[in-house]
């Protein structure tokens, strides 16, 4: 049997993997392909394998099984949702003895991502645990907003990822989702309750793993509470008086303060005029995230990006550049702040976390040694001192070189 791939932007050095030989026997790095990186749990097979400058997840699955999360993943990826990128499926694979091996899904290492249980490895807390289940809550939510039915929630089928001092979660394992023409409360519903279910055996098992001392009770009622929360806020309608318009700005504005974007209202009046009726109808997560891309370019998580626009805002302030083009300044920020502090980090250092989430911690240090001051430190000699002092302590989250 040929063997066969499916991609839509195809690696050549892909098909000189050991697609003869099963998975779990293939040779790690140096001598073989196979590196050796934090994974989550996972009922298949599962390695990370490096092919020049990049990074790969190879998983065995039977090739219906493959062949529909690749196309899914894909969908996600078109809607612009968070999930890893899918690079192939390899099917019409036989081993070295003539039987048929598994196919296999191939997906994009997602830079500078963790999952969860590696972060509980280096820092266990409740305050960490907090933040990742806020992050899974603001990706179910997104996920249900474009009427995606996941089917399998859990931390397990997650990659978490640094945002100022928050995480943003991806989707990894797309297996049972579903796109649909419109997702119902029910299945909405359900999809908290399995991922509830799902989470608390997680907990169970990572407080025998790690001795991590976990609330698994009150974890699930903050998924509970935080999805009822951000669903309501998001979708929920509010009526108020034809004297009170103000308020269709505040609900905009806190939508945007949450880091969503309002696409489309749905607004009301009764017969006598009135009563509105407001209801937001089209929402997305972003809005800081494609201001920031819209001034500078750069591609960095929502949090990330409203920590850099209040430095852009601050520089442009200070240096008297208030009413002029805002991407003229926005480059000027860019090759005089930006882009200088990043390139003081020495190359033994770069992979240590985000340069955005870099920046972030700059940021922070800066507020800590000026309240020590007295007086605003400059921001490259904190650079300097963040680089010396804090930078070379922080678990590497990048792929080694």
């Amino acid at each position: 049997m040929a063997l066969r791939i499916v991609a839509s932007h195809p690696d050549p050095a892909i098909v000189r993997l050991p697609w003869a030989d099963p998975l779990e026997t293939w040779p790690e790095a140096p001598e073989g392909v196979v590196v050796s990186m934090p994974q989550g749990l996972s009922r298949h097979v599962v390695r990370m394998v490096r092919l020049g400058h990049r990074t790969y997840a190879v998983k065995e699955t039977v090739e219906e099984m493959a062949t529909r999360e690749y196309r899914m993943l894909r969908d996600l990826q078109r809607l612009d949702l968070p999930a890893v990128v899918p690079q192939a499926v390899v099917a019409g694979r036989v081993g070295r003895d003539g039987e048929p091996l598994p196919a296999a899904l191939l997906t994009r290492h997602l830079e500078f991502s963790r999952p969860y249980r590696a972060l509980f490895e280096n820092s266990p807390s409740g305050t960490l645990l907090d933040r990742l289940v806020d992050a899974l809550v603001v990706l179910l939510v997104r996920l249900h907003l474009a009427d995606f039915y996941w089917g399998d929630v859990s931390l397990s089928n997650v990659l978490f990822r640094r945002d100022a001092g928050h995480f943003a979660a991806y989707l990894v394992d797309a297996e049972t989702g579903e796109l649909k023409s419109s997702i119902s409360d029910r299945m909405r519903e359900h999809d908290v309750t399995v991922g509830c279910e799902n989470v608390f055996a997680e907990l169970l098992d990572l407080a025998a793993a790690v001795g991590a001392d976990v609330d698994a009770f009150a974890v699930i009622q903050r998924i509970q509470d935080r999805y009822a929360e951000l669903w309501r806020e998001l979708t929920g309608e509010e009526h108020f008086s034809t004297d009170e318009l103000w308020r269709i700005e505040q609900r905009i504005q806190r939508l945007n303060d949450l880091g969503f974007d309002v696409g489309e209202l749905d607004i009301v009046t009764d017969v006598d005029g009135e009563t509105v009726r407001l209801t937001p109808r089209v929402v997305e997560l972003g809005h800081h995230r494609r201001r920031l891309r819209e001034l500078t370019g750069l591609e960095v998580e929502d949090r990330q990006a409203r920590q850099l626009l209040n430095d852009l805002a601050a520089y442009t302030a200070h240096q008297g550049l208030t009413g002029r083009d805002p991407k003229a300044v926005a480059s000027r920020w860019l090759t005089e702040v930006y882009e200088p502090v990043i390139g003081c980090i020495p190359p033994e250092l770069t992979g240590r976390l985000d340069p955005a989430e870099i920046f972030h911690e700059i940021l922070v240090h800066r507020w800590f040694l000026s309240e020590a001051a007295g007086h605003e430190v400059d921001i490259f000699e904190t650079a300097r001192s963040y680089i010396s002092s804090i930078l070379p302590g922080r678990p590497s989250e990048g792929v080694a070189p």
